[in-house]
């Protein structure tokens, strides 16, 4: 099922709630939409959230918990969120955040819509193919401290009913016709736009987003981001075996959060770009077989929501050409490693060092590799929460 471009913006005054869901061009939407904040406002359109993505908002409105070690969401998240959208008045105002997917019962649904505006809400979800999404997924999981290799994570989300381990949130988020009636229940199908995203048009997301806004063309433009790239292959593998030395250590979550996603990750991602040669996570035929039948279902009952669906219908059900070829054992580049250690080293550094009494003196050879990884781990997490 194919449909038409959008022909005419929503009405002036709409609270535009983009909710995602995870890995179907969200990032790319906020980044250019914060980028455009200042220059909106002139066409009758302001962006209201105070950073590019509300994700601690859309947490606590969702009674979601943080990413692993991340700032707790609170009320007050939500609520500074909702004041800053109540101030645009009349005017109409565009809200994104991938989390939002994750509320997962009508009460929580209707108070959110609710909250924002009511009737004034639109509910914008944008969707791409499940084997495309999987392993973009499953290394994201990883980064919050996932240890599962990805051929047994495809066998427990795919295989193993009720399919929600170790992941409940991937079904909430991915099984996208229960994701469009759950909030179709809320607003109604006309307060419904279902866009499905054609990774052969690497701008449309963007100038759909224009047209539902009423914004001149190009006004919305793509914001280079290296931290938001996903993992190789290799990059994933070593943080999946990280995290299963993390949690075999009994290490705190705020650690992990600290030097290992926002210290190491994140300088890895923006200091090392994936070359021709990196092994890339490839998604086994069986897998991906199943993942086209199920998105072929998916299409079908969102057809008959009666929402109004932006693209292609059939792309959520293609099946990629899969290589019979034997993938090579990833290799992790020596600079990679490098990098990531360094990305760890400099979240300590960044921690102000404090003199405290000298303990009682034992040599590095009289302590277990464990303790020694346990006592560096703690000594951390007391430099980052004098901060």
């Amino acid at each position: 099922m194919e449909t038409d471009c959008i022909k005419e913006a929503l009405p002036s005054g709409t609270r535009l709630l983009h909710i995602g869901p995870h890995k179907t061009g969200t990032t790319a939407i906020q980044g250019a939409l914060f980028a455009a904040k200042d220059a909106m406002p002139e066409h009758g359109v302001d962006f209201p959230a105070h950073s590019r993505h509300p994700m601690e908002a859309a947490l606590a409105a969702c009674a979601r918990p943080a990413m692993m070690g991340d700032v707790v969401p609170t009320d007050k998240h939500w609520t500074r969120l909702l004041d800053a959208v109540r101030a645009t008045g009349d005017r109409t105002s565009v809200i994104s955040s991938e989390f939002f997917a994750d509320a997962e019962d009508d009460e929580t649904i209707a108070r959110i819509v609710e909250q924002l505006g009511g009737e004034r809400v639109h509910i914008l979800i944008t969707l791409r193919p499940l084997a495309r999404i999987m392993p973009s997924q499953w290394q994201q999981y990883v980064q919050n401290g996932l240890r599962m290799g990805y051929d047994n994570w495809l066998e427990h989300m795919l295989r193993k009913a009720p399919y929600e381990q170790p992941n409940p949130s991937f079904w909430r988020r991915h099984r996208h016709d229960r994701l469009v009636e759950r909030w179709t229940r809320a607003v109604g199908p006309e307060r419904v736009t279902v866009v499905v995203v054609d990774d052969g048009d690497r701008d449309g997301l963007l100038r759909t987003f224009e047209a539902l806004l009423g914004l001149p063309a190009n006004l919305l433009r793509p914001v280079p981001d290296a931290a938001n790239r996903s993992l190789t292959l290799a990059e994933t593998e070593m943080l999946r075996k990280l995290n299963v030395e993390f949690r075999g250590n009994g290490l705190p979550d705020e650690l992990y959060s600290k030097l290992v996603r926002n210290g190491a990750v994140m300088h890895m991602k923006n200091s090392c770009s994936p070359t021709p040669q990196d092994v890339k996570i490839t998604t086994p035929r069986w897998a991906v077989e199943a993942a086209g039948e199920i998105g072929a279902e998916m299409a079908g009952t969102i057809a008959a929501t009666g929402v109004r669906i932006v693209g292609d219908t059939a792309l959520l059900s293609a099946v990629p050409k899969v290589s019979e070829q034997v993938p090579a054992a990833p290799r992790i580049a020596p600079e990679v490693a490098a990098q990531a250690l360094y990305g760890a080293l400099a979240a300590v550094a960044a921690a102000p060092v404090r003199h405290t009494a000298p303990a009682k003196a034992r040599t590095v050879h009289q302590t277990s590799s464990k303790e020694l990884v346990r006592v560096l781990g703690h000594r951390c997490l007391k430099k980052l929460r004098r901060r």
